[in-house]
């Protein structure tokens, strides 16, 4: 009933961690892997590995979380290495998240990958909004132009990108325009809200220590903002090109409307954290039940179908 065509690949769910979750460490990934979740997606790596910012800088929040990490992982090459045993044992790939402190370090992360036998999927994360004086890439539309024009130079494999919110129709504009020129496989929205702040009103103090407590907003909070993208970009961008949902999801209705606005897969953030690998259980029963609840017997029979009034 849940099962879900991407790319050449079919996967038993459409189910799926956020980059930054529960990934960070193969023990996790692994963990991952033996879940119920269709598929799975390591840690943005950078060139070389980071610590990340400084600590408390991940605080749940009555609605979600507020964070702050920094790109902490383990490198390239600790990533990399998970991947190639990985896709040796398991016939559906997994999803490979790629980050860069600048755009150079971008094409040379991802010219190391192209050289390898790496033969899974790569999401270039486009939308870091944490790294203390780093500017998130997809904001500057030239830019996102420009570095997409040099990746396709080369790149051949599957490669999708990571967008942060957008908040302005003229932006999704402007942003389908550019994304349509590409080769993408598919487009992920969203990342967290960028540069939040949760306030402790009996301390009178920020949560987290890195950018004087500004942070990336998720959970609860970013559902209706996620949705919207998803919605906006499912509409604009070529048909080839699909859409993976990520934001606010905590239960199978939520799961739910993001399918019903056209994502293909969708990816689990706050709620993974919190409740750990098991949520993939709970969210194929509640999503099963409202499934057989309309009538449906395959995702694809409501995908995308949102009504206007």
């Amino acid at each position: 009933m849940l099962t879900t065509d991407f790319l050449d690949y079919r996967f038993n769910n459409p189910l799926m961690n956020a980059s930054g979750v529960y990934c960070t460490t193969t023990t996790e990934l692994d963990e991952l892997h033996d879940s119920s979740a269709g598929t799975l997606i390591t840690k943005s790596a950078t060139i070389h590995p980071r610590s990340g910012n400084s600590e408390p800088r991940y605080v749940d929040v009555p609605l979600g979380s507020i964070n702050s990490m920094g790109l902490p992982n383990n490198g390239l090459d600790y990533y990399l290495d998970y991947a190639l045993a990985y896709q040796e044992n398991n016939q559906r790939p997994l999803f490979f998240s790629v980050a860069g402190m600048s755009a150079k370090e971008i094409i040379q992360i991802l010219r190391k990958i192209e050289s390898s036998s790496f033969n899974g999927i790569v999401e270039l994360n486009l939308s870091c909004p944490n790294v203390p004086g780093k500017p998130q890439i997809a904001y500057d539309f030239p830019l996102t132009q420009q570095l997409l024009t040099e990746v396709f130079h080369f790149f051949t494999k599957p490669i999708g990108i990571k967008l942060p919110p957008f908040f302005d129709i003229a932006h999704f504009d402007q942003m389908a325009e550019i994304l349509n020129q590409f080769p993408l496989a598919y487009v992920n929205s969203i990342n967290s809200i960028g540069n939040g702040l949760y306030i402790d009103s009996e301390k009178e103090s920020v949560v987290i220590k890195p950018k004087d407590g500004f942070g990336g907003i998720g959970g609860e909070y970013i559902k209706p903002t996620a949705l919207a993208n998803v919605r906006a970009f499912y509409t604009r961008l070529n048909p080839q090109i699909k859409i993976i949902g990520t934001g606010g999801i905590y239960s199978g209705q939520d799961v739910f409307e993001h399918l019903l606005c056209g994502a293909q897969l969708v990816q689990i953030g706050t709620a993974l954290h919190t409740e750990g690998p098991k949520i993939f259980d709970r969210l194929i029963n509640e999503l099963t039940t409202i499934m057989d609840s309309k009538g449906y017997q395959t995702i694809d029979e409501f995908r995308g179908k949102l009504k206007s009034l």
